[in-house]
């Protein structure tokens, strides 16, 4: 650059002016005009045409990064883009770049390095910007979160990504980022392994952790053994640029102190050049937003700057040579132990570093969550300091408390939720266990709250959920807990109990619950409730068993009916028989999941012909490779209206089967009696007969009398819907519903099963005999076919044979067996 060009050079100081005018009139060419304060500069701006501007950073009425934001913004003669460079004769190093970032200066040079001036204005304009964008390295191995990351921070930093600890480590080696984000969890090379290495090398590097949050814990202990800070995830943008932001000003501040240190170090001999300094520095420390002060190894105060005594409301002179714990707010979540544990390690070992939040105290005595940093400088032949940096946190504190209520109460009654009740079931059963108090755990669940919502909505519910949480609450003690714990199930603890005080309790609360129906509209409703009862007592070691005694507790309560109170006892057979029938029910789910269920098939004979008519397809379960029949396991399901897993799982086996062997000519199916109240059962049927190509008169459904009989309505309009499909119907164990004969004629079936148990004795009982051949006469009658089970022998066959009966089946004719051992 030469010829007619102008440079502006601004400095108030007339002897580095004077030098620097001479320096840049000899060696770069440029026609220099110098103004002596930035008032003046910006005068000059306005009326000359400059080409490049060379200015100090304090000034006179507009200092120098002011002056570069207006020269950018484009207002004067000149182009918004000629270099711009500050000669600065006092600085802190690192804050002065980050802010020539901000401002977007070309170059930042302290006074003694002019001379590197002429090589900078040599350079051609497009390369003059030498300060660059912070860096940061992402060590992050789901490339999702890596390039979510580096879409975020892209715009404000230089992100560098590595998938994996040791390239990670590499990459920090030649580029040395300012600040790292680690994965907790990487492969091979761990992320607390990297961060050893890295602060092995560099103690004062700032690490950011970034932890899912089941690793909470140990994201906690990595920032305990250096890391700056962590972050969970998943993230949301803003969350991690300010996460980023504080790192970057963290980099700043300990990469200032230490220049500060270095700078205190080398001009200590000078007296005027140690005040100036100060002067600098302080004014850089009161501008911060972060309290910062200094302690020495007593603990006393021997600096603050401005931004603590806003925080604190206090004065200079009031908090210097005070001890800094007794600005410490005490109360039961803030102490001083961690405080003096932090600055006993510190002056032990200089280089140990700390961050701790804690309360601390304003004028008025009113607490202050604060976020603090300690760490230790030892100045050489000088007493050690220890610098804190202080935020105040209260904002954060104050959203945290709000989310913690959140997660550990339910929204809709304020009462304690089922996280909140998880963690205190673990913590009273340690109790117990080690002091011997019982606690009484009452399972309370509401009858009849299911016909409220879905009759009149779920505002309606919420209603009563609320009323019924209100009287619960009113008649609580001191030693009593209340949690919900799901819909309309929820859990009371009772301290210090025993069995007759929980029973009573219990029974109060039915009567309390039930006392005032509830009305909406014309309808009036009655609500009641069953509650199970459980002892905590120390004798168990999962605190959630207590829970399991109460809820089969529970179930067995709702066997009495509204108002039923069940206790769990170890000599209780109820009980018991709960238990065993959850046993089946969590089996059968297990065997459906792994398809350890399978189909045995039994022939059913024409007796006329003595030929098979149809197979009845009959479920197995495989347990340790053994054969667990029906009788074992169908009444738990029914116990929990499960049985309809059953006949899907079934239903769909069977169809499969069908398709898979044409030659089978027909295949009866058995339907539970909760079949009938399953909507979703005739969809799965069309859906199966469609999927495999099935007939549907191939499939024939055998469904209980006693079980038709339970809805015979919804039973009715099922067995219309499958007969118009095509599918046949059989009414199985017919004679033990105590039924009339009148009921056949209502019934859709095309065939009758007469029970077994009048089949066994037929040839020794003349009663037997008579039912058969009644039950026989009048499904003639009525144009229905009959099928006798249990045959067992030749004169049975004969006698059936007899008395007309179309069809028998029975360990005589064929037992059991799986498909490949049929002949077809």
């Amino acid at each position: 650059m030469a010829g007619n060009l102008q440079l502006l050079l601004v400095n108030g100081d007339l002897e580095k002016s004077q030098i620097l005018s001479n320096y840049l009139a000899e060696s770069t060419g440029f026609n220099i005009i110098v103004a002596h304060s930035g008032t003046a500069a910006v005068g000059m701006l306005k009326q000359l045409r400059i080409h490049c501007v060379i200015s100090d950073i304090y000034l006179e009425g507009v200092d120098g990064w002011r002056l570069a934001r207006m020269v950018r913004s484009g207002i004067f003669n000149c182009s918004a883009d000629i270099p711009f460079i500050v000669v600065s004769s006092t600085w802190c190093k690192r804050i002065a770049e980050k802010t020539a970032r901000e401002f977007d200066i070309d170059h930042l040079l302290p006074f003694e390095q002019y001379p590197r001036l002429k090589a900078l204005l040599a350079q051609p304009p497009a390369i003059h910007r030498e300060l660059r964008k912070d860096r940061v390295l992402a060590i992050e191995d789901t490339a999702e979160t890596a390039h979510l990351v580096q879409r975020i921070l892209h715009q404000r930093f230089e992100v560098d990504i590595a998938s994996e600890g040791v390239s990670g480590l590499a990459l920090w080696r030649e580029k040395k980022h300012p600040i790292v984000l680690l994965d907790v969890m990487l492969p091979g090379m761990s992320g607390p392994e990297v961060m050893e290495q890295i602060l092995a090398e560099n103690p004062a590097q700032t690490i950011v952790i970034m932890t899912a949050h089941g690793t909470m814990d140990l994201a906690e202990s990595l920032v305990l053994r250096g890391a700056a800070d962590f972050i969970s995830k998943p993230f949301q943008a803003n969350q991690l640029r300010k996460v980023c932001e504080i790192a970057a000003h963290r980099e700043d501040f300990m990469v200032s102190n230490e220049q500060f240190a270095e700078t205190v170090a080398r001009l200590k001999e000078s007296k005027d050049a140690l005040e100036s300094l100060a002067h600098e520095h302080r004014n850089i420390l009161d501008n911060l937003t972060t309290g910062v002060l200094e302690l020495d190894s007593q603990g006393r105060i021997v600096f603050v700057n401005h931004a603590w005594l806003q925080m604190t409301g206090t004065t200079e002179s009031s908090s210097l040579q005070s001890v800094f714990t007794n600005v410490v707010y005490i109360d039961p979540l803030s102490s001083t132990h961690e405080i003096q544990h932090a600055l006993a390690r510190i002056i032990a070992k200089p280089s140990e570093r700390f961050r701790l939040e804690f309360k601390i105290k304003d004028k008025f005595n009113e607490a202050i969550w604060v976020e603090a940093r300690f760490t230790g400088m030892q100045r050489k032949g000088q007493e050690l300091s220890i610098f804190v940096a202080i935020d105040d946190i209260s904002a954060r504190r104050r959203a945290e408390q709000r989310l913690e209520h959140l997660a550990m109460h339910d929204t809709l009654t304020g009462l304690h939720n089922r996280y909140f009740f998880d963690n205190e079931l673990m913590r009273v059963a340690a109790f117990s266990r080690h002091s011997q108090i019982k606690y009484g755990l009452l399972y309370i669940d509401l009858n009849h709250f299911k016909a409220i919502n879905d009759t009149q909505g779920h505002q309606k519910g919420d209603i009563v959920l609320k009323n019924v949480a209100d009287k619960l609450q009113q008649r609580m003690t001191e030693t009593e807990s209340l949690f919900r714990i799901g819909g309309d199930e929820f859990i009371l603890l009772l301290s210090d109990t025993d069995a007759q005080k929980a029973d009573a309790i219990a029974h109060d609360i039915c009567k309390l619950i039930e006392k005032e129906p509830y009305q909406f509209d014309d309808q009036v409703f009655k609500v009641s409730c069953c509650i199970g009862i459980s002892l905590i007592d120390g004798s168990l070691e999962k605190p959630q068993d207590y829970l399991q005694r109460a809820d089969i507790a529970l179930y067995v309560a709702k066997r009495y009916g509204p108002g039923g109170v069940h206790l769990h006892t170890e000599q209780d057979q109820e009980s018991d028989d709960v238990r065993l029938s959850m046993h089946w029910l969590y089996t059968v789910r297990h065997a459906i999941e792994r398809d350890d269920m399978v189909l045995y098939y039994q022939p059913v004979y024409h007796i006329p012909s003595g030929t098979i008519a149809y197979y009845e397809a009959l479920v197995r379960l495989v347990i340790d490779d053994k054969l667990v029949y029906p009788g074992e396991f169908i009444s738990a399901l029914e116990r929990f209206q499960e049985a309809s897993l059953l006949d899907k799982h079934v239903i769909s086996k069977a169809i499969k089967t069908l398709a898979d062997n044409p030659r089978l000519p027909k295949l009866a199916i058995n339907l539970s009696a909760q079949a009938f109240q399953n909507e979703q059962l005739v969809p799965l049927i069309a859906e199966k007969l469609a999927e495999y190509s099935v007939d549907p008169a191939r499939v024939i459904f055998e469904l209980t009398e006693s079980a038709s009989l339970t809805n015979l309505s919804a039973t009715q309009c099922m067995v219309k819907t499958l007969t118009e499909m095509g599918c046949a119907f059989s009414i199985d164990d017919f004679g033990t519903g105590f039924s009339t004969f009148s009921y056949l004629k209502s019934f859709p079936a095309e065939t009758v099963k007469i029970d077994g148990s009048f089949v066994k004795e037929l040839k020794n009982s003349e009663i037997d005999r008579a039912l058969v051949r009644s039950i026989r006469d009048v499904a003639w009658t009525l144009g229905k076919m009959t099928v006798a089970e249990f045959v067992e022998d030749q004169e049975t066959l004969d006698l059936l044979k007899e008395f007309k009966v179309e069809y028998a089946q029975g360990y005589f004719l064929g037992k059991p067996a799986p498909i490949e051992a049929l002949d077809i």
